[in-house]
């Protein structure tokens, strides 16, 4: 576990020779968690950044998970689940920060007890009644923001300010392996709406570059009207993040009114 997941480029050798590869190059199995909080907060570069994408990049042949939970049910879960599975693979999760006292990231009882599970695809709360907005019908769905982890709760409540019901939110908890089969259905319901991706990291950075040829691939499999997610989001940065409040909050609030404004698609 690390004190903030930025400090997991020190473990970086471990990361590369054993962790990612292992069970290819020595048939070893691992149950290994690696607890990385992420999330972009205005704390600086030092304290903001997992580097989602250095985990992402090294995903392939099923070595390893990489999620980011937006509940405390799945999260819950998650960790359960890598004790009762038949097999051993690591886990690398990206831990929330400030989402430990959110007010909005709240489970209901029952989302942890029989007949609950790990979702790799979470739902709009307003559909589950945990929001004020009553969304349109699925066929009226404007456009579906896809996003994973903290930033979602910022574009919950911007939102349902605003009283978009024509947006829906779909939060991706599980990277790899991509849940194809949980997207076709999901996006499934949205064949006509614009399909956007937000990220509270730089362009260059977090899951963009990971998940934009895997979305594509489930809107050509749904013969969605637009075949390309778009991007809303930091733009290309050396840095992870700035360490300036004010520029934070400014960046922060331009890639959420990105993300749900009105326009026409690329």
């Amino acid at each position: 576990e690390a004190q903030f997941g930025d400090f997991a480029n020190g473990a970086q050798l471990m990361f590369d020779q054993f962790i990612s590869s292992g069970e290819s190059k020595w048939l070893r199995m691992s149950g290994l968690v690696c607890l990385l909080p992420h999330g972009f907060e205005g704390q600086g570069p030092e304290h903001s950044s997992a580097r989602l994408e250095r985990f992402l990049q090294q995903c392939a042949q099923d070595n390893w998970i990489v999620a980011n939970c937006s509940t405390p049910a799945n999260y819950f879960h998650i960790l359960r689940r890598q004790l009762h599975r038949s097999f051993r693979k690591p886990l690398v999760l990206m831990t929330p920060k400030s989402l430990l006292r959110h007010p909005m990231c709240i489970s209901d009882a029952e989302d942890f007890t029989t007949g609950s599970s790990f979702h790799r695809v979470l739902w709009d709360d307003a559909e589950k009644g945990h929001s004020n907005l009553k969304l349109k019908a699925d066929a009226r769905i404007r456009r579906v923001v896809l996003c994973s982890g903290k930033v979602y709760y910022d574009l919950l409540a911007e939102r349902d300010a605003r009283g978009l019901d024509d947006v829906y939110l779909l939060r991706l908890e599980q990277f790899y392996p991509f849940p194809a089969q949980s997207m076709v259905k999901e996006l499934g319901r949205f064949k006509n709406a614009d399909i956007v991706w937000c990220q509270e990291e730089p362009k260059n950075q977090g899951a963009w570059t990971f998940v934009e040829p895997n979305i594509e691939w489930v809107l050509g499999r749904i013969g969605a009207k637009h075949a390309r997610p778009r991007y809303a989001g930091r733009n290309a940065s050396a840095s992870p993040a700035t360490g300036l409040a004010s520029r934070h909050k400014a960046e922060q609030e331009a890639l959420v009114n990105d993300a749900l404004a009105s326009g026409a698609p690329e």
